[in-house]
């Protein structure tokens, strides 16, 4: 599939960046498109992470597994977001986490120490990449002080309201799609899913929320 430049040029990572000069830098830094199956994953816990990925389309869940095999979505990421820049900043390249595609997933692939060191022409275009993935990094950390929050809540009702009231200020609505699914819901919440499903139910019958599928309304 030939890569859409003009689509690319409108991500955050290549905002400020001239479409003439995407495929010219790709090309320099080594930056790999990959298509995705549902189910298939990108990295695995302990696997090194030399690269950054940014999604394209499609969505990729972070999970962690414990030693009994309960398994918690740490984040969910969508197109336009990174994943795998915590591991490939570090010291330690090795990841702790495993990242999964939830359905057809395209990524870029960019080798993570040819992002952070200029070539030889030192492109200004370059030095605006860098500029941009550590604004976009510092988002992601601003997103996973939310997932703190959420899930140190003491009840689940409270852990859940958290959860929805982020999500209706992300959209700006206070009618807006659940990018999860009642099962992922769960595990994000690192909740029983009957649980989860039972406390929905009371808060809609309290008149609390409304939702449909995955249509929620905060009420």
């Amino acid at each position: 599939m030939r890569p859409d430049y003009e689509m690319l040029s409108h991500l955050s990572l290549f905002s400020g960046i001239h479409t003439d000069n995407l495929q010219a830098m790709l090309q320099c830094i080594g930056g790999r498109f990959q298509t995705l199956h549902k189910g298939e994953f990108p990295i695995l816990a302990r696997d090194e992470v030399p690269y950054v990925g940014i999604i394209l389309k499609g969505r990729i869940h972070m999970i962690h597994e414990d030693a009994w095999g309960d398994t918690a979505i740490l984040s969910a990421m969508g197109p336009g977001e990174l994943f795998g820049e915590t591991f490939a900043c570090g010291t330690n390249l090795h990841s702790s986490a495993t990242f999964q595609a939830v359905r057809e997933t395209r990524i870029l692939a960019l080798p993570f120490r040819k992002v952070i060191h200029t070539c030889q022409n030192s492109c200004p275009f370059h030095y605006q990449l860098i500029e941009n993935m550590l604004r976009m990094v510092s988002d992601k950390n601003a997103r996973l002080m939310e997932k703190l929050e959420i899930v140190s809540k003491k009840t689940l009702r409270r852990k859940i309201l958290t959860y929805l009231s982020f999500q209706a200020e992300r959209q700006e609505s206070r009618t807006f799609e659940l990018p999860l699914s009642r099962t992922q819901l769960a595990d994000y919440l690192c909740a029983d899913r009957t649980a989860v499903a039972r406390e929905l139910a009371r808060m809609k019958q309290e008149g609390r929320i409304d939702f449909e599928k995955n249509t929620f309304t905060l009420l």
